[in-house]
Protein backbone atom coordinates (compact mmCIF):
# COMPACT_ATOMS: atom_id res chain seq x y z
CA UNK A 1 0.00 0.00 0.00
CA UNK A 2 1.51 3.38 -0.80
CA UNK A 3 2.67 6.43 1.35
CA UNK A 4 1.76 9.72 1.60
CA UNK A 5 3.73 12.52 3.67
CA UNK A 6 1.45 15.27 4.48
CA UNK A 7 1.25 18.57 5.95
CA UNK A 8 -1.68 19.59 8.03
CA UNK A 9 -2.88 22.15 10.68
CA UNK A 10 -4.32 20.80 13.93
CA UNK A 11 -7.10 21.94 16.44
CA UNK A 12 -4.95 24.91 18.01
CA UNK A 13 -3.62 25.86 14.64
CA UNK A 14 0.02 24.02 14.91
CA UNK A 15 1.17 22.81 12.00
CA UNK A 16 1.81 18.85 11.53
CA UNK A 17 3.77 17.07 8.95
CA UNK A 18 4.05 13.07 9.03
CA UNK A 19 3.02 10.19 6.94
CA UNK A 20 0.15 7.96 6.72
CA UNK A 21 -0.51 4.51 4.66
CA UNK A 22 -3.73 4.64 2.16
CA UNK A 23 -4.64 3.08 -1.04
CA UNK A 24 -5.10 6.68 -3.11
CA UNK A 25 -4.98 10.08 -2.41
CA UNK A 26 -8.32 10.67 -1.60
CA UNK A 27 -8.54 7.98 1.33
CA UNK A 28 -5.29 9.39 2.49
CA UNK A 29 -7.20 12.75 2.96
CA UNK A 30 -10.15 11.27 4.60
CA UNK A 31 -7.47 9.46 7.08
CA UNK A 32 -5.98 12.68 7.75
CA UNK A 33 -9.06 14.79 7.95
CA UNK A 34 -10.22 11.54 10.58
CA UNK A 35 -7.76 12.13 13.03
CA UNK A 36 -8.77 16.00 13.32
CA UNK A 37 -6.23 18.04 11.05
CA UNK A 38 -6.82 20.38 8.21
CA UNK A 39 -4.99 18.64 5.23
CA UNK A 40 -2.29 21.60 3.60
CA UNK A 41 -0.05 19.42 1.38
CA UNK A 42 -0.64 16.14 0.33
CA UNK A 43 1.91 13.44 -2.28
CA UNK A 44 2.66 10.59 -2.49
CA UNK A 45 6.07 9.16 -0.72
CA UNK A 46 8.95 9.45 -3.85
CA UNK A 47 6.95 11.50 -6.12
CA UNK A 48 6.67 15.00 -6.66
CA UNK A 49 3.66 17.18 -5.05
CA UNK A 50 0.61 17.11 -7.03
CA UNK A 51 -1.50 20.35 -6.45
CA UNK A 52 -1.64 21.02 -2.81
CA UNK A 53 -4.82 21.93 -1.39
CA UNK A 54 -3.38 25.42 0.37
CA UNK A 55 -0.60 26.52 0.06
CA UNK A 56 2.21 27.67 3.25
CA UNK A 57 2.24 31.22 4.57
CA UNK A 58 4.71 33.41 4.04
CA UNK A 59 5.91 35.04 6.98
CA UNK A 60 5.90 38.78 7.68
CA UNK A 61 3.00 41.64 7.76
CA UNK A 62 -0.39 40.75 5.53
CA UNK A 63 -0.86 42.52 2.81
CA UNK A 64 -3.05 42.16 -0.39
CA UNK A 65 -1.18 41.08 -3.25
CA UNK A 66 -1.28 41.54 -7.22
CA UNK A 67 -3.81 39.07 -9.31
CA UNK A 68 -5.12 38.73 -12.63
CA UNK A 69 -8.65 38.54 -12.97
CA UNK A 70 -11.39 39.29 -10.37
CA UNK A 71 -12.58 35.86 -10.19
CA UNK A 72 -12.61 33.09 -7.83
CA UNK A 73 -12.24 29.19 -8.69
CA UNK A 74 -15.42 27.02 -6.95
CA UNK A 75 -12.97 24.54 -6.29
CA UNK A 76 -10.79 26.65 -3.86
CA UNK A 77 -13.94 28.29 -2.48
CA UNK A 78 -15.66 25.10 -1.86
CA UNK A 79 -11.31 24.42 -0.30
CA UNK A 80 -11.88 27.34 1.65
CA UNK A 81 -15.70 26.37 3.14
CA UNK A 82 -14.35 23.15 3.95
CA UNK A 83 -11.18 24.40 6.05
CA UNK A 84 -12.76 26.77 7.63
CA UNK A 85 -15.75 24.27 8.58
CA UNK A 86 -12.85 22.15 9.81
CA UNK A 87 -11.17 24.72 11.92
CA UNK A 88 -14.47 26.04 13.65
CA UNK A 89 -15.64 22.87 14.53
CA UNK A 90 -12.10 21.98 16.24
CA UNK A 91 -13.01 25.17 18.35
CA UNK A 92 -10.94 27.71 16.83
CA UNK A 93 -12.38 31.40 17.12
CA UNK A 94 -13.75 32.50 13.82
CA UNK A 95 -10.74 35.11 13.53
CA UNK A 96 -8.24 33.12 14.43
CA UNK A 97 -9.92 30.42 11.62
CA UNK A 98 -10.23 33.21 9.28
CA UNK A 99 -6.13 34.14 9.52
CA UNK A 100 -5.24 30.17 9.30
CA UNK A 101 -7.20 29.95 5.89
CA UNK A 102 -5.87 33.14 4.39
CA UNK A 103 -2.07 31.97 4.70
CA UNK A 104 -3.12 28.72 3.52
CA UNK A 105 -3.98 30.43 0.33
CA UNK A 106 -2.18 31.23 -2.36
CA UNK A 107 -1.90 34.82 -3.85
CA UNK A 108 -5.01 35.31 -5.57
CA UNK A 109 -8.67 37.46 -5.32
CA UNK A 110 -9.63 34.82 -2.83
CA UNK A 111 -6.70 35.59 -0.45
CA UNK A 112 -7.11 39.31 -0.88
CA UNK A 113 -11.11 39.11 -0.06
CA UNK A 114 -10.03 36.87 3.10
CA UNK A 115 -7.32 39.80 4.35
CA UNK A 116 -10.32 42.09 4.29
CA UNK A 117 -12.93 39.55 6.01
CA UNK A 118 -10.15 39.19 8.75
CA UNK A 119 -9.85 42.95 9.15
CA UNK A 120 -13.76 43.43 9.17
CA UNK A 121 -14.03 40.33 11.55
CA UNK A 122 -11.66 41.96 13.86
CA UNK A 123 -13.24 45.48 14.02
CA UNK A 124 -16.77 43.73 15.00
CA UNK A 125 -18.79 43.11 11.81
CA UNK A 126 -20.24 39.60 11.67
CA UNK A 127 -18.77 37.15 9.16
CA UNK A 128 -21.67 37.01 6.86
CA UNK A 129 -21.81 40.87 6.58
CA UNK A 130 -18.23 40.61 5.92
CA UNK A 131 -18.50 38.56 2.86
CA UNK A 132 -21.44 40.58 1.85
CA UNK A 133 -18.96 43.14 0.82
CA UNK A 134 -17.51 40.56 -2.09
CA UNK A 135 -20.56 39.76 -4.12
CA UNK A 136 -18.45 38.45 -7.09
CA UNK A 137 -17.03 35.66 -4.72
CA UNK A 138 -19.93 34.54 -1.87
CA UNK A 139 -23.60 35.15 -3.62
CA UNK A 140 -26.26 35.38 -1.61
CA UNK A 141 -26.83 31.77 -1.64
CA UNK A 142 -23.40 31.49 0.21
CA UNK A 143 -24.16 34.57 2.99
CA UNK A 144 -27.42 33.56 3.69
CA UNK A 145 -26.46 29.61 4.98
CA UNK A 146 -23.67 31.80 6.84
CA UNK A 147 -26.39 34.04 8.18
CA UNK A 148 -28.21 31.03 8.91
CA UNK A 149 -25.35 29.30 10.63
CA UNK A 150 -24.41 32.44 12.82
CA UNK A 151 -28.15 32.99 13.93
CA UNK A 152 -28.41 29.22 14.91
CA UNK A 153 -24.93 28.87 16.56
CA UNK A 154 -24.06 26.19 14.11
CA UNK A 155 -21.54 27.74 11.84
CA UNK A 156 -19.26 25.04 11.62
CA UNK A 157 -22.13 22.33 10.29
CA UNK A 158 -23.76 25.10 8.00
CA UNK A 159 -20.18 25.12 6.19
CA UNK A 160 -19.75 21.71 6.14
CA UNK A 161 -23.23 21.69 4.45
CA UNK A 162 -22.34 24.46 2.16
CA UNK A 163 -19.12 22.70 0.92
CA UNK A 164 -20.84 19.54 0.32
CA UNK A 165 -23.29 21.47 -1.60
CA UNK A 166 -20.17 22.86 -4.10
CA UNK A 167 -18.37 20.03 -4.50
CA UNK A 168 -21.74 17.71 -5.43
CA UNK A 169 -23.01 20.69 -7.57
CA UNK A 170 -19.17 20.88 -9.29
CA UNK A 171 -19.14 17.39 -9.51
CA UNK A 172 -22.24 17.67 -11.96
CA UNK A 173 -20.90 20.16 -14.10
CA UNK A 174 -17.90 18.32 -14.42
CA UNK A 175 -19.37 15.58 -15.52
CA UNK A 176 -20.92 17.39 -18.54
CA UNK A 177 -17.91 18.99 -19.34
CA UNK A 178 -15.95 15.54 -19.84
CA UNK A 179 -19.23 13.53 -21.79
CA UNK A 180 -18.05 16.96 -24.20
CA UNK A 181 -14.41 17.28 -24.28
CA UNK A 182 -13.86 13.50 -25.98
CA UNK A 183 -15.95 14.18 -28.87
CA UNK A 184 -15.24 18.08 -29.44
CA UNK A 185 -11.40 17.08 -29.85
CA UNK A 186 -11.73 14.07 -31.71
CA UNK A 187 -13.86 15.97 -34.00
CA UNK A 188 -11.62 19.19 -33.84
CA UNK A 189 -8.96 17.13 -35.06
CA UNK A 190 -9.84 15.13 -37.78
CA UNK A 191 -11.61 17.84 -39.25
CA UNK A 192 -8.08 19.76 -39.19
CA UNK A 193 -7.16 17.06 -40.79
CA UNK A 194 -9.78 16.68 -43.32
CA UNK A 195 -9.48 20.41 -44.28
CA UNK A 196 -5.80 19.77 -44.85
CA UNK A 197 -6.43 16.60 -47.21
CA UNK A 198 -9.05 18.61 -48.89
CA UNK A 199 -6.94 21.95 -49.20
CA UNK A 200 -3.58 21.00 -49.94
CA UNK A 201 -4.04 17.18 -51.22
CA UNK A 202 -6.68 17.21 -53.73
CA UNK A 203 -5.24 19.96 -55.64
CA UNK A 204 -2.76 18.45 -56.87
CA UNK A 205 -4.93 15.71 -58.24
CA UNK A 206 -7.03 18.34 -59.54
CA UNK A 207 -3.91 19.58 -61.70
CA UNK A 208 -2.93 15.79 -62.78
CA UNK A 209 -6.89 15.69 -63.88
CA UNK A 210 -6.74 18.87 -66.18
CA UNK A 211 -3.60 17.84 -67.61
CA UNK A 212 -5.12 14.45 -69.00
CA UNK A 213 -7.77 16.60 -70.22
CA UNK A 214 -10.81 13.75 -69.18
CA UNK A 215 -14.27 14.16 -67.67
CA UNK A 216 -14.65 13.88 -64.39
CA UNK A 217 -17.13 11.95 -62.51
CA UNK A 218 -20.15 14.25 -60.73
CA UNK A 219 -18.92 13.26 -57.45
CA UNK A 220 -15.01 14.19 -58.24
CA UNK A 221 -16.08 17.32 -59.14
CA UNK A 222 -18.45 18.18 -56.29
CA UNK A 223 -15.10 17.31 -53.96
CA UNK A 224 -13.16 20.03 -56.48
CA UNK A 225 -15.71 22.30 -55.84
CA UNK A 226 -15.62 21.86 -52.22
CA UNK A 227 -11.28 22.12 -52.06
CA UNK A 228 -11.91 25.35 -54.22
CA UNK A 229 -14.28 27.28 -52.03
CA UNK A 230 -12.34 26.48 -49.15
CA UNK A 231 -8.99 27.75 -50.36
CA UNK A 232 -10.65 30.73 -51.65
CA UNK A 233 -12.48 31.40 -48.32
CA UNK A 234 -10.06 29.89 -45.81
CA UNK A 235 -10.31 33.30 -43.75
CA UNK A 236 -14.19 32.18 -43.04
CA UNK A 237 -13.66 30.48 -39.96
CA UNK A 238 -11.77 33.35 -38.06
CA UNK A 239 -14.28 35.31 -39.06
CA UNK A 240 -17.28 33.17 -38.18
CA UNK A 241 -16.29 32.21 -35.03
CA UNK A 242 -15.94 35.39 -33.74
CA UNK A 243 -19.22 36.88 -35.15
CA UNK A 244 -21.10 34.03 -33.48
CA UNK A 245 -19.87 34.49 -30.18
CA UNK A 246 -20.56 38.13 -30.65
CA UNK A 247 -23.91 37.74 -31.24
CA UNK A 248 -24.57 35.10 -28.94
CA UNK A 249 -23.57 37.69 -26.00
CA UNK A 250 -25.59 40.32 -27.69
CA UNK A 251 -28.51 38.01 -27.78
CA UNK A 252 -27.72 36.92 -23.85
CA UNK A 253 -27.92 40.88 -23.14
CA UNK A 254 -31.35 41.00 -23.30
CA UNK A 255 -34.08 39.03 -21.26
CA UNK A 256 -36.22 38.20 -23.81
CA UNK A 257 -32.66 36.26 -26.14
CA UNK A 258 -32.10 35.13 -22.94
CA UNK A 259 -35.08 33.08 -22.62
CA UNK A 260 -35.31 32.05 -25.89
CA UNK A 261 -31.47 30.63 -26.14
CA UNK A 262 -31.98 29.10 -22.20
CA UNK A 263 -35.45 27.37 -23.91
CA UNK A 264 -34.10 26.04 -26.78
CA UNK A 265 -31.42 24.34 -24.71
CA UNK A 266 -33.61 22.65 -22.43
CA UNK A 267 -35.54 21.25 -25.94
CA UNK A 268 -32.40 19.98 -27.65
CA UNK A 269 -31.96 16.55 -28.80
CA UNK A 270 -30.33 14.55 -26.34
CA UNK A 271 -28.41 17.13 -24.51
CA UNK A 272 -31.76 19.19 -23.37
CA UNK A 273 -32.55 16.03 -21.36
CA UNK A 274 -29.51 16.14 -19.78
CA UNK A 275 -29.44 19.91 -19.44
CA UNK A 276 -32.99 20.17 -18.04
CA UNK A 277 -31.59 17.37 -15.48
CA UNK A 278 -29.18 19.54 -14.11
CA UNK A 279 -31.27 22.76 -13.62
CA UNK A 280 -33.65 20.69 -11.57
CA UNK A 281 -30.58 19.11 -9.75
CA UNK A 282 -29.30 22.14 -9.05
CA UNK A 283 -32.86 24.18 -8.30
CA UNK A 284 -33.76 21.13 -5.39
CA UNK A 285 -30.38 20.71 -3.83
CA UNK A 286 -30.31 24.73 -3.39
CA UNK A 287 -33.68 24.99 -2.18
CA UNK A 288 -33.03 21.91 -0.37
CA UNK A 289 -29.89 23.02 1.21
CA UNK A 290 -31.38 26.44 1.76
CA UNK A 291 -34.45 24.92 4.11
CA UNK A 292 -32.37 23.01 5.71
CA UNK A 293 -29.82 26.09 6.95
CA UNK A 294 -33.03 27.60 8.52
CA UNK A 295 -33.55 30.21 5.68
CA UNK A 296 -37.57 31.20 5.39
CA UNK A 297 -38.96 29.71 2.11
CA UNK A 298 -39.73 33.09 0.40
CA UNK A 299 -36.09 34.20 0.62
CA UNK A 300 -35.01 31.02 -0.13
CA UNK A 301 -37.62 30.83 -3.28
CA UNK A 302 -36.29 34.36 -4.18
CA UNK A 303 -32.23 32.77 -4.56
CA UNK A 304 -32.83 29.72 -5.66
CA UNK A 305 -34.18 32.03 -8.48
CA UNK A 306 -30.80 33.74 -9.38
CA UNK A 307 -28.96 30.52 -9.30
CA UNK A 308 -30.47 28.18 -11.46
CA UNK A 309 -28.59 29.98 -14.28
CA UNK A 310 -31.64 29.16 -16.54
CA UNK A 311 -34.14 32.36 -17.48
CA UNK A 312 -37.27 29.74 -18.49
CA UNK A 313 -36.49 27.90 -14.96
CA UNK A 314 -35.66 30.95 -12.96
CA UNK A 315 -39.40 32.56 -14.49
CA UNK A 316 -41.53 29.36 -13.49
CA UNK A 317 -39.44 29.31 -9.78
CA UNK A 318 -40.84 33.49 -9.89
CA UNK A 319 -44.28 32.39 -10.09
CA UNK A 320 -44.08 29.50 -7.58
CA UNK A 321 -42.32 32.75 -5.28
CA UNK A 322 -45.42 34.48 -6.08
CA UNK A 323 -48.05 31.92 -5.48
CA UNK A 324 -46.41 30.95 -2.01
CA UNK A 325 -46.57 34.41 -0.65
CA UNK A 326 -50.18 34.28 -1.09
CA UNK A 327 -50.57 31.25 0.90
CA UNK A 328 -50.32 28.19 -1.69
CA UNK A 329 -47.95 25.59 -1.16
CA UNK A 330 -45.13 24.32 -3.49
CA UNK A 331 -46.35 21.41 -5.68
CA UNK A 332 -49.39 23.19 -6.62
CA UNK A 333 -47.43 25.60 -8.49
CA UNK A 334 -44.65 23.73 -9.42
CA UNK A 335 -46.73 21.41 -11.42
CA UNK A 336 -48.15 24.45 -13.04
CA UNK A 337 -44.97 25.67 -14.33
CA UNK A 338 -44.26 22.34 -16.12
CA UNK A 339 -40.75 22.98 -15.11
CA UNK A 340 -40.83 19.35 -13.36
CA UNK A 341 -41.91 15.75 -13.98
CA UNK A 342 -44.77 14.66 -12.30
CA UNK A 343 -42.30 12.69 -9.74
CA UNK A 344 -40.53 15.24 -8.70
CA UNK A 345 -44.15 17.36 -8.25
CA UNK A 346 -45.07 14.10 -6.13
CA UNK A 347 -42.05 13.66 -4.03
CA UNK A 348 -42.63 17.78 -3.32
CA UNK A 349 -45.81 16.95 -2.27
CA UNK A 350 -45.10 14.63 0.26
CA UNK A 351 -42.45 16.80 1.65
CA UNK A 352 -44.46 19.53 2.57
CA UNK A 353 -46.98 16.64 3.90
CA UNK A 354 -45.04 15.07 6.47
CA UNK A 355 -42.95 18.24 7.17
CA UNK A 356 -39.38 17.02 5.31
CA UNK A 357 -39.45 19.18 2.53
CA UNK A 358 -35.91 19.76 2.56
CA UNK A 359 -34.93 15.83 2.67
CA UNK A 360 -36.87 15.42 -0.49
CA UNK A 361 -35.64 18.11 -2.29
CA UNK A 362 -32.03 16.99 -1.48
CA UNK A 363 -33.18 13.21 -2.63
CA UNK A 364 -34.91 14.45 -5.48
CA UNK A 365 -31.40 16.16 -6.43
CA UNK A 366 -29.78 13.21 -5.77
CA UNK A 367 -31.75 11.10 -8.06
CA UNK A 368 -31.44 13.20 -10.91
CA UNK A 369 -27.47 13.59 -10.42
CA UNK A 370 -27.60 9.81 -11.12
CA UNK A 371 -29.90 10.33 -13.51
CA UNK A 372 -27.33 13.35 -15.32
CA UNK A 373 -24.58 10.41 -14.99
CA UNK A 374 -26.43 7.84 -16.70
CA UNK A 375 -27.13 10.27 -19.54
CA UNK A 376 -23.91 11.41 -20.10
CA UNK A 377 -22.59 7.55 -20.16
CA UNK A 378 -25.38 6.85 -22.73
CA UNK A 379 -24.31 10.11 -24.56
CA UNK A 380 -20.97 8.68 -25.01
CA UNK A 381 -21.84 5.08 -26.19
CA UNK A 382 -23.74 7.21 -28.87
CA UNK A 383 -21.70 9.58 -29.92
CA UNK A 384 -18.50 7.58 -30.15
CA UNK A 385 -19.82 5.00 -33.21
CA UNK A 386 -21.96 8.20 -34.66
CA UNK A 387 -18.94 10.04 -34.77
CA UNK A 388 -16.23 7.21 -36.21
CA UNK A 389 -19.51 6.93 -38.88
CA UNK A 390 -19.11 9.98 -40.01
CA UNK A 391 -15.63 10.82 -40.46
CA UNK A 392 -15.30 7.25 -42.03
CA UNK A 393 -18.47 8.53 -44.49
CA UNK A 394 -16.34 11.45 -45.06
CA UNK A 395 -12.73 10.00 -45.56
CA UNK A 396 -14.76 7.68 -48.15
CA UNK A 397 -16.43 10.42 -50.25
CA UNK A 398 -12.75 11.98 -50.18
CA UNK A 399 -10.99 8.58 -51.50
CA UNK A 400 -13.92 7.44 -53.77
CA UNK A 401 -14.32 11.14 -55.26
CA UNK A 402 -10.09 10.52 -56.35
CA UNK A 403 -9.97 6.90 -57.13
CA UNK A 404 -13.00 7.25 -59.36
CA UNK A 405 -11.16 8.91 -62.55
CA UNK A 406 -8.40 6.62 -62.27
CA UNK A 407 -10.72 3.69 -62.40
CA UNK A 408 -12.09 5.23 -65.25
CA UNK A 409 -8.70 5.97 -66.89
CA UNK A 410 -6.90 2.19 -66.04
CA UNK A 411 -10.69 1.15 -67.75
CA UNK A 412 -9.82 3.18 -71.07
CA UNK A 413 -6.40 2.16 -71.16
CA UNK A 414 -7.29 -1.45 -70.90
CA UNK A 415 -9.52 -1.48 -73.81
CA UNK A 416 -7.17 0.71 -76.11
CA UNK A 417 -4.89 -2.37 -75.60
Amino acid sequence: MPTYLYEAVDSRGQRVRSEIEAANEDEAQNKVRSLGYLVTELKQKGKRTRSPKAASSMPGAKKKTTTIGNSVRPKALSAFTRQLSTLISAGLPILRSLRICEELQKPSVLKNNLIDMTEDVEGGTPLSEAMSKHPKTFDKLYINIVKAGEAGGVLDQMLERLAVFMEKSQKLKKQVISALIYPVAVISVAGLILWGIITYIVPKFTDMFEDMGMALPRLTEVLIGISKVLRTYWYAPFVAVPTVFIAYKLIMSTALGRRTVDFIKLHLPIFGGIIRKSVISRFARTLGTLITSGVPLLEALSIVREATGNAVVSEGIGKIHDSVREGDDIAGPLDQTRICDRMVVNMVAVGEETGELDKMLIRVADNYDDDVDAMVGGLMSLLEPLIILVLGGAVAFIVISLFLPLIKLTEAMSKKT
